[in-house]
């Protein structure tokens, strides 16, 4: 993100067109599991219930072809079949850090390399913010029959959101994983997918502007956005170093050392923290301050100097949501704590509604993809305390995958038992135009699980 009031749709953003106070508080009773926990029925692991979604997200449509990527959020989130480019990603490399999880992982790049190969207007390496996985009606009431691949042949591109354009840290994330894939397969068609999408980046992002980097990619219509991204350009950190490690070629440590550049000329030394980014390649943003820069800036750039970075995290955006709270959905006598989205997160009005037609924001909401993040990067640092933080941390985010979204369905089936993370405890407004709700998520999900593996996406 880059501070911009109202952004262009990122790949985080959630319309939840169908969403309502009444069904969010539907959402987390957890009844039946905490009656199951209490009476010692045995369940599997934390780590492998949360295999366990991913897996029934890939599957939800099987009459809808092999060639499939993962449903990004639960039924009731109403974004219907979309899967993010980002939430794949992150499912790859979640499947690759457990070895039952490859065949998965393969085929899920083959999926964005379909994506790839297969775009309805252009043959360039890129990829678009989200796809369409599996039949539905649209709330206009326009039918969707098709599932991943049309009957054309092209890909099912997310033309009903909007989620058609180009961002550099989706790219980058998709880079990641097909790098990943290289590295662990010796495929040589995931490494040449992974390096068209670098090279994409290289032709539509590398700016001259006085901050350098990487620019935010492109819109629906194919036109270049003027902002720059501490987050994308982290994530360009950690492609440009896994394309390097994997051909040799000095080009991407080039590629590499210009993202870091601006990367830390976003730090602020006196509070020990990283900006947003800029709009205009000129001025740095100064707020909202989000929680990603701080720990995706850890794993990708491993410096000591910056690592404070992930004390004002932990500090600065804490939280603890309970039932008590204004607006929170929490079901009375549960409480999670972790992190929320950003310094403007702690702010927000609760007494209006996030976007029309949504609920009102919980200032205490955790968001819990950022407290994974958050996890993983202690685990990383490793001084002295951060074991036990970590700890803590997932120990919340189990607690919401056991009691949080139980009723929650994936192509109108219902989810294996105690299976999955929702992507926050409360609705929650990040500060950026749009909210996180209380539905389980791939991406949280996945975070989650290279959180417990101590796998590292981000290692260049």
């Amino acid at each position: 993100m880059t501070g911009s009031p109202r952004p262009p749709l990122s790949r985080r953003t959630l319309i939840g067109t169908s969403l309502g106070v009444a069904v969010l508080a539907a959402t987390g009773t957890g009844t039946a599991q905490a009656a199951q926990a209490a009476q010692g029925t045995s369940v599997a692991s934390a780590p492998r219930r949360a295999q366990a979604f991913l897996g029934a997200a890939m599957d939800a449509y099987p009459d809808h072809g092999a060639i499939r990527l993962t449903q990004s959020y639960t039924d009731q989130a109403g974004l219907f079949s979309t899967a993010f480019t980002y939430d794949n990603a992150l499912a790859i490399l979640a499947h690759l850090a457990y070895p039952e999880g490859e065949s998965r992982a393969v085929a899920l790049g083959d999926a964005l390399l379909y994506a790839q190969a297969h775009d309805p207007a252009y043959d360039d390496g890129r990829l678009r913010q989200a796809y369409n996985v599996g039949p539905y009606t649209f709330y206009d009431g326009s039918p969707q029959p098709e599932g991943f691949v049309r009957a054309d042949g092209t890909a099912n591109v997310g033309t009903q959101f909007g989620f058609t354009g180009t961002a550099v840290g989706d790219m980058a994330w998709a880079g990641i994983a097909l790098a990943a894939l290289a590295g662990r397969t010796g495929g040589r068609r995931f490494l040449t997918g992974a390096m068209r999408i670098g090279e994409w980046i290289e032709r539509v992002g590398r700016t001259d502007e006085p901050l350098g980097g990487y620019k935010f990619g492109v819109d629906g219509a194919d036109k270049r956005l003027p902002f720059t991204s501490t987050e994308h350009n982290t994530d360009l950190v950690g492609l440009f170093g896994r394309l390097a490690r994997l051909t040799g070629d000095k080009v991407w440590r080039e590629r590499r050392a210009r993202a870091r550049a601006f990367v830390e000329k976003m730090w602020e030394p006196s509070g020990g923290f990283f900006y947003t980014g800029t709009n205009d390649g000129v001025t740095i943003n100064k707020s909202p301050v989000p929680e990603d820069t701080q720990t995706w800036t850890h794993l990708a750039l491993a410096s000591k100097a910056h690592s404070r970075s992930l004390d004002w995290a932990a500090t600065e955006l804490a939280v603890r949501d309970t039932a008590d709270r204004p607006n929170s959905t929490v079901p009375s006598g549960q409480s999670y704590e972790g992190v929320t989205f950003s310094s403007a997160s702690l702010l927000a009005n609760e007494s209006a509604p996030i976007a029309d037609g949504q609920p009102r924001p919980d200032r205490n909401g955790v968001w819990f993809e950022g407290t994974a993040h958050l996890a993983l990067a202690l685990r990383h640092r490793g001084h002295v305390g951060d074991a036990k933080r970590a700890r803590r941390l997932l120990g919340s985010i189990e607690r919401a995958q056991d009691l949080l979204g139980d009723t929650q369905t994936v192509g109108g089936t219902a989810l294996p038992t105690r299976s999955g993370v929702v992507s926050a405890s409360s609705p929650l407004d990040t500060g950026f135009g749009f909210g996180y709700y209380p539905y389980r998520h791939t991406g949280a999900t996945a975070w989650y699980l290279l959180a417990t593996a101590r796998a590292n996406p981000l290692r260049g």
